[in-house]
């Protein structure tokens, strides 16, 4: 009853060598002709590349210390999610190549049985088409502002960033806890099975979360 939370992140795969030519030909959909049967199997054509990127700190010199920005290549696929803000379960998923957008699977990742209508996300979702949705169904939304270029935000805007960025961080925590904690890393080949080996990893995830919640609602 507290609405919903939806983000992505990278899974990192193990990384594929491919030449210019099967490169270009995996990405119109098609597989090179003198693979044989045996490379066909073992070669992952679903993962794709990608960027992460973020901001670092450097050390400070003198008065200046500006965050610079950063650009992380990663190989592998993309999980979506969909928490509850209440009690941080996994209710939507989905799982992509790390290449498509964070907001085309944002309709998808919408929870109905949520009785809440607000909606927490980051600047990533906040498009035309996402909004649209949101309105469609009678959803309030609470996605980040985003600054246009060689502008900055106004003063209601950025407030409304810092509060909203302080719920919707809340999703972070499942993300740290099965890249860190269960070390979720994509070794299977091909989008079907990285679905099932993150689909697992999301009801792991559940089950953790459930007995933590159960625990702390049990009286002393």
């Amino acid at each position: 009853m507290g609405g919903q939370i939806i983000d992505a992140t990278i899974i990192a795969a193990p990384r594929q060598k491919f030449t210019l030519e099967e490169k270009a030909t995996i990405r119109d959909g098609d597989t090179p002709e003198n693979w044989s049967p045996a490379k066909r199997v073992q070669k992952d054509r679903d993962a794709r590349w990608t960027l992460k990127r973020g901001r670092a700190k450097p050390k400070p010199e003198g008065n200046q210390c500006q965050a610079i920005q950063i650009a992380v290549p990663i190989f592998g696929y993309k999980s979506h999610i969909g928490i509850d803000r209440r009690h941080g379960l996994i209710r939507r998923s989905t799982v992509t190549d790390a290449a498509q957008h964070d907001s085309r699977s944002f309709a998808g990742l919408l929870d109905p049985e949520n009785t809440a209508s607000r909606v927490w996300a980051d600047t990533a979702y906040r498009t035309k088409r996402n909004l649209e949705v949101l309105e469609r169904r009678g959803l309030s939304e609470r996605i980040q502002f985003r600054r246009a270029p060689r502008r900055e935000l106004s003063e209601p805007q950025a407030k409304a960033n810092a509060t909203r960025a302080r719920i919707r961080s809340g999703i972070e925590h499942v993300f740290a806890v099965q890249k860190h904690r269960m070390a979720l890393f994509v070794r299977t080949i091909g989008l079907d099975r990285a679905q099932v080996k993150i689909g697992m990893a999301n009801l792991a995830y559940n089950f953790t979360r459930l007995a933590w919640l159960s625990a702390r609602a049990a009286p002393a």
